[in-house]
């Protein structure tokens, strides 16, 4: 499972020109599910995103967590972090779990962060989206449940 945070100042995702979800400050989450991916990497991964040191406090960088912040999730589904483009001109996607397993793997770690008492908003999963952020430093990290 890879995830690619990205801190923001503010997110969106859009529908159609609806928005479906919106944060005013803090991760913007794009997850990938690959096809060995089990509830033991989402557990890794949540771990590893809420406690992570990202944001400042009292004017140090680095040294609070989205959970100490207050802050918020935006999560949206992205096959596309498991694209293979080691030939050709077009990607590879077969590294991707099948949408049938990706959603509920997906749908199981946006329950978990909420468990762990963040607030998540959350694209439609499969749906064509216009994500909008205020990359904010910029910070992004990538994360893999297998690394």
């Amino acid at each position: 499972m890879r995830a690619i945070l990205q801190k923001s100042k503010n997110a969106d995702v859009t529908i159609d020109g609806k928005t479906v979800g919106k944060i005013d400050g803090g991760l913007v989450i794009l997850l990938g599910i690959t096809h060995d991916d089990t509830e033991k990497d989402i557990d890794l991964l949540t771990e590893k995103i809420i406690n992570l040191r990202l944001f400042e406090r009292e004017e140090k960088y680095f040294d609070a967590s989205v959970l100490e912040t207050s802050k918020q999730a935006l999560v949206i589904s992205q096959f596309t972090l498991y694209a293979d483009c080691k030939k050709g001109r077009r990607p590879d996607f077969n590294n991707a779990a099948k949408p049938e397993i990706a959603k509920q793997l997906y749908e199981k770690f946006v329950e978990k962060l909420r468990e762990k008492g963040l607030h998540v908003e959350t694209g439609v999963f499969g749906a064509m989206m216009d994500v909008s952020l205020i990359n904010n430093g910029p910070v992004t990290i990538i994360l893999d449940s297998k690394q």
